[in-house]
């Protein structure tokens, strides 16, 4: 039977798969497992709930304050924030859990909902599956004083902002900084905290009307950041996802800096103030080639895991490191937040552009993306890509044959029957060659 939880909460098309009852009745389940530990200590639960701008979140909010008060826990509404506001407000307003409503970067229709552990952390995969095991089970309703006490607090923005410059290193006077909120949660905040940190700021992408999410604008569709910031010959353009827990970025010509680049710069900036722990950076496998060999010669170790936010935080959170992340723009600041941050990350990009006087575009450049190639191969037997020795053959052979100026990345699917062939190489044609040649392989040797 499939996980009810997914990658990232669960998700899917709203009032269709994430419907009211199913808001309601997982409101219900985690308030019973993630509110265990003050009914334990004799206290009613408290937790925070926020959500993304999107129309259906007017009504699943709605259902998953009615569930937790019903099951005795005390609801702090935040409203529209983004994500890692929320993972904030959790710890910050010392309640047992959080809860955010949106599916991030997907478009309008979809809906999903996430939970946070008390101090703001992401579940592991066993609570999430005992949350879906209460999910239909028989339980005893409080009454009277007992039922939980909703309140609807707006002064989360302000409290999420005043962390946000309280982490800057420098100002960013002087700086002209285009901002592009998805028409999503980072709307608001975004360009309120560029500007208190003393940027100039052109915002586009922050009208929300709660059916544009992600309609044409933020990180999924840069092209309008880009015509902007040249246009108006902006220092540089900051792009968010629907719930603003990634940042992409643009520079003055308009070339856009992904979160490998992003990352390379920021490591450089933290190893020279002492802020890198262990000179380590954390980033997934799917990180481009360019990043791994920028590393290396600034003597910064990378520590490499599987795809998706929770396996970088993970291994930082087990080994203490301060920065990781995704080429998509995920990028994870430890030591001030415990998600991946969109605007925290935008803030610190801008803040090393302030502080270095060097444009967006140099400071990327200490980096080189090797041309990468990804082919899906569908309808194959994914289990046996690792073990076909015909296949793996055939991968050894053609690493051998980059020697070291590329490589090869084949990855199962988790959710379909298909594999994933990614290749780097040093010129685009190059890395198509070897790409096709090994989806042809594949296709051969694990077709069903």
């Amino acid at each position: 039977m499939a996980r009810l939880f997914g990658t990232d909460g669960v998700r899917g098309l709203a009032n269709k798969d994430i419907t009211a009852e199913l808001a309601l009745g997982l409101s219900v389940a985690a308030a019973h497992v993630l509110g265990e530990p003050a009914r334990a200590a004799g206290r009613k639960p408290k937790a925070v709930v926020g959500r993304d701008p999107r129309a259906s979140g007017e009504f699943l909010s709605a259902a998953v304050v009615a569930g937790l008060a019903s099951a005795g826990v005390d609801v702090n509404d935040v409203g529209v924030l983004p994500t890692p506001a929320v993972a904030f407000l959790t710890a910050d307003m010392d309640a047992h859990f959080g809860v955010m409503l949106s599916a991030s970067h997907n478009a309008m229709p979809d809906n999903g909902i996430k939970f946070f552990a008390a101090g703001g952390h992401k579940l592991p995969d066993a609570v999430e599956d005992d949350i879906a095991e209460r999910l239909h089970q028989e339980w005893t309703r409080p009454i009277g004083a007992e039922v939980g006490r909703v309140h609807t607090n707006r002064a989360g923005q302000a409290r999420y902002v005043a962390h946000l410059l309280a982490a800057v290193p420098n100002r960013l006077d002087g700086l002209t900084i285009v901002i592009d909120g998805a028409h999503g949660a980072a709307s608001a905040v975004s360009p309120e905290v560029f500007r208190l940190a003393g940027a100039d700021v052109i915002e586009i992408g922050t009208a929300p009307d709660g059916l544009n999410i992600n309609d044409g604008y933020g990180s999924t569709h840069l092209e309008h950041l880009q015509a902007v910031v040249v246009d108006r010959e902006a220092d540089l353009g900051i792009a968010h996802d629907g719930d603003a827990d990634r940042c992409l970025a643009v520079d003055h010509t308009g070339t856009v800096v992904d979160g490998d680049q992003i990352m390379a710069i920021l490591a450089l900036a933290m190893q020279q103030r002492g802020t890198l722990k262990a000179d380590t950076l954390v980033a997934t496998v799917m990180s481009n080639l360019g990043l791994l060999q920028a590393m290396d010669r600034a003597g910064i170790t990378v520590v490499k895991t599987g795809v998706g936010d929770r396996y970088v935080l993970e291994a930082m959170r087990e080994n203490d490191f301060s920065l990781g992340g995704e080429q998509s723009g995920h990028v994870i600041l430890l030591d001030h937040g415990t998600t991946g941050d969109g605007v925290l990350t935008g803030l610190m990009l801008a803040a090393r552009v302030a502080e270095t006087g060097k444009p967006l575009a140099e400071l990327a450049s200490v980096m080189t993306r090797l041309p990468q190639v990804l082919i899906n191969v569908k309808g194959v037997d994914a289990s046996r890509v690792d073990t076909d020795p015909r296949l793996q053959s055939a991968v050894a052979d053609e690493e051998s044959a980059l020697a070291g100026s590329g490589r090869v990345l084949l990855r199962k699917s988790g959710t379909e029957p298909l594999v994933r062939v990614m290749v780097e190489a040093a010129t685009p044609a190059a890395a198509q060659a070897v790409a096709e040649r090994l989806a042809g392989v594949v296709k051969e040797s694990l077709g069903r």
